[in-house]
């Protein structure tokens, strides 16, 4: 018996070519006449564009053509534009600025030359005129209608406000609480960084009327959608292509102005054109995140028990929305899953969205943290309040096994929940009473060490009803199964891999359903003429349960027909056959045997001879259904701090996980997953900020000073999995976000143990050794 691939940390399939400089990234195609773009980009956050004078960069060596907006916009069928909630207020707009420039960086010009440093060189040399507009930098600004409204169309910078009420109201159980506590945390605003940037060569063929458009961007068919629509290319006509690509993050996987405005300069001079973006021009305009603040007000029992939340959250989501996802989208996935495992009586979420003259604000690996951010913080700060420990606090309020099945309080399903188990197995290995002892003596020779929890539930994929409470209608993956005539097999998957492995985790799964080596399984992503259908493509944790069930139903089915196939030629019952190996026999005789390369050029080439009901070839295609029940990942992170408080030094000695996500298709890739997602969790609250300043300049465009964290800023991350009964057949779930997730308040919380004895309050997530030294210096001793 062949031995089974699925939960061994076998080594990745793509890292063979990766490690070795064969990786297919869009930045490494050349070819024979292929042109180079730059992107003239606004040195202003606000103003009317008053002109823009380009004849020396005409002159300039190289140079085959520069675009301005009204350019780019008479080979277009219209405006871009991002559907949403009828009173979502948003204008359309143009891939190129047209009569007013709303952000640094907005894209104003493309200049298309013979090279790369030519373009980059003839873009200084367009001259652009701007006449100044008070910017709009804070949630303050955006509020204040004396000033100018990013948008004539609206009128407003306030672009959208909703309420939601689920269970009591709020006042009916503040009303008998015997505590009430109210905090405002504070989110700050912080980017992707990824190690590769956006990037695409856009090829128009006039004489075809076609558009090859090859790009490192994680959505391909909704690329082509809307690469077809706005520039009124045929459908069929237009061939998006997604290689390996270097991180993504959230980003890289919208249709974004830079998209467009490629593809119509390809398109206007028939040729093919390739941007790269440069580092700058990634922290400037490929997308930011966060930047939220949230009031919650907790109605607290006497015994702690949380009765209800009250909450109410702004968010800033910049200057421009990016499709396909409306900007309203963000502020609803924090609703619908702050009160998580909580079992609430009453909850009240408002939401005001504003527009600034900042980058566009985007999904980033989890874009709902800010939940589980103030969920956590705040359950520290209830515990203080009413004289429990934190961790008492969170087993009197969290799910247990006992309530399940039971649905959240805003009506999702919930079910193989298991975060008191995460957190009891944390709280077994952390060893509180030594900590604690450890604690006391350090705080004498000046050192204050803390330890934060933070627990969460997350939907990886989550149950079916979760995706339609936020309007979405996601209800399965589809893919496409083929056996070659070599004996091959083929998967034709959504997914587009960007860093996760796809390609290993997908081809375990594969090899072993249909009894083949891995080297005999490929996976073939990321091209909309080769792959299903589909708008959402990775993203969402879903992988490992949507993709991987797929993977592994579209198997199943074509594996059928192979046994159907080789039963008649062993004249055998096809239930008494097995596949290992590639060789199929009955079970217990494996002497006489044939391949599956034999059943598949029967296939192919002798259909004739094929069972009734059968037709040639050897394919199938299955609609996998999200799984009935369960979906949720849960979690318990902990995380120990030691801060001198003379400098404002943070260090981490220690960081543990403890994770329930099923079965693992490849523990080392899980693990990695986790150990990523935890990096830019503490990254976000000890390194990573965007800073603008009052005009709206961005201080932090080059990693100068935007500050990522070093290999030796990492700690060691330790991570224990759980395994509960399994919910489904396909019982792995995913792991993309809960490490970023779980992290932020993991570290928050332990810095706030560690300084509480000094009167400090954790309120806001970015703390820097100087903000730290603030914090002590201004804190009113206990």
């Amino acid at each position: 018996m062949a031995s089974r691939l699925t939960g061994q940390s076998i080594e990745r399939v793509e890292d063979a070519r990766l490690l070795t400089g064969q990786g297919r990234f869009v930045g490494a195609i050349d070819r024979a006449g292929l042109l180079h773009a730059a992107f003239v980009r606004s040195p202003v956050a606000h103003a009317r564009l008053v002109a823009i004078d380009a004849t020396r960069a005409r002159l300039a060596p190289g140079v085959v053509a520069v675009f301005d907006g009204d350019d780019i916009a008479a080979t277009m069928t219209g405006p871009m534009a991002v559907m949403g909630p009828p009173s979502l207020k948003i204008a359309p707009y143009w891939p190129l600025a047209r009569g007013k420039v709303r952000v640094v960086g907005d894209p104003v010009a493309i200049v298309v030359a013979d090279t790369k440093a030519h373009a980059v060189d003839a873009a200084g040399l367009v001259d652009v005129s701007f006449d100044a507009l008070a910017p709009v930098i804070t949630f303050d600004h955006a509020r204040d209608s004396s000033r100018p409204a990013l948008w004539d169309e609206t009128g407003t910078n306030v672009i959208y406000e909703d309420n939601a009420t689920y269970g009591q109201p709020f006042a009916e159980v503040a009303a008998r609480a015997a505590h009430l506590v109210r905090r405002r945390y504070t989110q700050h605003r912080y980017a992707h960084v990824p190690i590769e940037g956006r990037g695409a060569i856009a090829d128009y063929s006039s004489f075809a009327h076609s558009l090859n458009y090859d790009m490192a961007n994680k959505r391909p068919h909704s690329l082509k959608m809307s690469l077809s629509s706005m520039l009124g290319i045929p459908y069929p006509n237009v061939h998006t292509r997604s290689g390996d690509i270097g991180g993504a993050f959230g980003s890289k996987g919208q249709t974004t102005r830079e998209d467009v405005a490629l593809a119509a300069a390809a398109k206007l001079l028939g040729r093919a054109v390739k941007w790269i973006e440069d580092r700058g021009e990634n922290l400037q305009a490929a997308g930011h995140a966060r930047e939220e603040n949230i009031d919650i007000e907790a109605a607290v029992a006497a015994d702690g028990r949380v009765l209800g939340l009250r909450v109410a959250m702004e968010i800033d989501v910049g200057a421009y929305p990016m499709l396909p996802f409306p900007a309203s989208m963000f502020a609803g996935m924090v609703r619908a899953l702050l009160p998580n495992a909580l079992r609430l009586e009453s909850y009240e979420f408002a939401t005001t969205t504003v527009m600034t003259n900042k980058g566009s604000y985007i999904a980033y690996r989890a874009p709902w943290t800010i939940e589980t951010v103030v969920r956590e913080r705040l359950l520290d700060e209830i515990a203080r309040e009413v004289g429990l420990d934190v961790i008492d606090i969170r087993r009197i309020n969290m799910l247990r096994a006992e309530d399940q099945p039971t649905r959240m309080i805003t009506g999702v399903s919930m079910t193989g929940v298991t975060i008191q188990e995460c957190l009891e197995h944390a709280v077994g290995l952390a060893g509180l009473d030594e900590f604690r002892a450890a604690q006391q003596q350090a705080r004498h020779k000046g050192h204050y060490l803390g330890i934060g929890f933070s627990s969460f539930v997350e939907i990886a994929p989550g149950p079916p009803d979760f995706a339609k409470s936020l309007g979405f209608d996601l209800p399965s993956e589809t893919a496409w199964a083929r056996v070659e005539p070599t004996g091959d097999v083929v998967i034709q998957t959504w997914q587009v891999n960007h860093g996760q492995g796809h390609e290993t985790t997908l081809g375990q799964v594969v090899a072993d359903e249909m009894g083949v080596p891995l080297a005999r399984v490929r996976i073939d992503w990321g091209s909309s003429d080769n792959t299903p259908f589909n708008t959402m493509s990775t993203g969402g944790s879903r992988s490992a349960t949507m993709g991987a069930g797929a993977a592994k139903m579209a198997t199943r089915a074509v594996k059928q027909k192979v046994l159907q196939i080789a039963a008649q030629l062993l004249e055998a019952n096809a239930d008494d056959l097995e596949i290992v190996d590639g060789a199929i026999s009955v079970r217990g005789t494996p002497a006489k045997a044939v391949t599956i390369a034999d059943v598949a050029r029967l296939a192919w080439f002798a259909p004739s001879s094929l069972p009734d009901g059968m037709h040639q070839g050897l394919e199938a295609s299955v609609d996998f259904k999200v799984p009935p029940v369960g979906g949720w990942v849960s979690a318990c992170h902990v995380c120990w701090v030691d801060i001198d408080i003379e400098t404002g030094h943070i260090d981490i000695p220690r960081y543990l996980v403890v994770e329930d996500c099923g079965d693992l298709i490849n523990p080392a890739i899980v693990d990695g997953q986790i150990r990523g997602g935890v990096t830019q969790g503490i990254a976000s609250v000890l390194h990573e900020k965007h800073v603008y300043d009052d005009e709206g300049q961005l201080l932090t465009s080059s990693l100068t000073d935007y500050l990522v964290p070093a290999a030796c800023d990492v700690p060691v991350i330790d991570i224990e999995h759980l395994h509960s009964p399994p919910q489904h057949e396909v019982n792995s779930r995913g792991v993309g976000e809960g490490g970023l997730l779980g992290a932020p308040a993991a570290v928050l919380n332990a810095v706030a143990d560690a300084l509480a004895p000094l009167g400090v309050s954790i309120t806001e997530t970015h703390l820097p050794p100087q903000r730290i030294r603030e914090l002590i210096d201004r804190a009113p001793r206990p």
